[in-house]
């Protein structure tokens, strides 16, 4: 009599592995738009670029000729006209830029995103807001793509050392003008009641103006101080302005100093097709900021 064969116990299937899905691909006219909009390295992208910055520079010269009461008063029309021509050129801009990406949002979010988009409201809000239509003198902000057009790889790579330090010297900042802060409410207070009413020093924050005024260096003359103990305090004011002025330099210096040893390997200019984000490592391959496929 033969053992039955004992079946061998069944092993549980692997779940299949699914490599991660890449994000689409752009189609090929989107991409072509984000080549144009987006790179400055190629002829087309350089010319829509120059030609960005030139209707910049025109616009904000037509609002500034507006506020001009003896130009307006002849060409006021005209002006308006040339204002809402730009505004919906630069309206178009903007929707093809988000048209253009696969993270649309992650653009409208970013610095050059808000200002772009700062750039045409203005002239919307007028229509409900008189008045509103004067800070299109923001497009001027715009004029930052210059750096764009150069695609200087040096520019991008200084600017991420600086943001390094500034960010790595913010606490030493803020404690800094925590003291200014302390120091002029101080003296503002102090000098309010040595010198008094009598002499300009009208009430506290009248004093802690003077203060201010004193400390860094402005000097605006409005009040003075008339009293020998004034004059006393306001020299040594004078003399720690000198102090205000140094302290951050020294600060940015040093954290400056730290922060390029870390910024020795050369930027790539290249924009992200999904967040339009640039200064990337030269051999990078995906998106430091967002993970998408350079």
């Amino acid at each position: 009599m033969t053992e039955p064969t004992s079946t061998p116990p069944k092993t549980p299937h692997a779940a299949p592995h699914h490599p991660q899905v890449e994000e689409s691909a752009l189609s090929p006219r989107r991409a072509a738009v984000h080549t144009i909009i987006f790179e400055s390295e190629t002829p087309a992208g350089r010319v829509f670029d120059i030609a960005l910055l030139l209707a910049i520079l025109l616009s904000v010269l037509a609002v500034t000729l507006e506020s001009v009461e003896s130009i307006a008063a002849r060409y006021r029309t005209t002006l308006q006209v040339i204002e809402w021509v730009f505004t919906i050129l630069f309206t178009v801009e903007y929707l093809l830029r988000l048209w253009s990406l696969r993270r649309p949002m992650r653009y409208a979010l970013s610095f050059y995103g808000i200002i772009d988009l700062l750039a045409i409201l203005p002239t919307f809000m007028g229509l409900l807001i008189p008045g509103a239509q004067s800070l299109m003198a923001v497009r001027v902000l715009r004029l930052v793509r210059i750096f764009r057009i150069f695609k200087l790889a040096q520019y991008v790579g200084e600017s991420r050392l600086l943001l390094t330090a500034l960010k790595a010297a913010r606490a030493k900042i803020v404690v800094f003008l925590l003291f200014v802060v302390t120091s002029v409410c101080t003296l503002g207070a102090l000098m309010y009641v040595v010198e008094g009413p009598e002499h300009g020093f009208t009430n506290i924050p009248t004093a802690i103006y003077w203060a201010i005024v004193t400390l860094t260096t402005v000097g605006y003359g409005d009040i003075a101080p008339a009293t020998p103990w004034g004059k006393a305090i306001a020299s040594v004011v004078m003399i720690m302005g000198y102090g205000v002025l140094a302290v951050p330099t020294g600060i940015v210096t040093t954290e400056l100093a730290f922060a390029s040893r870390a910024f020795n390997r050369p930027v790539s200019n290249q924009a992200c097709p999904s967040c339009a984000r640039e200064g990337h490592d030269a051999d990078a391959r995906h998106c430091k900021w967002c993970g998408a496929k350079l």
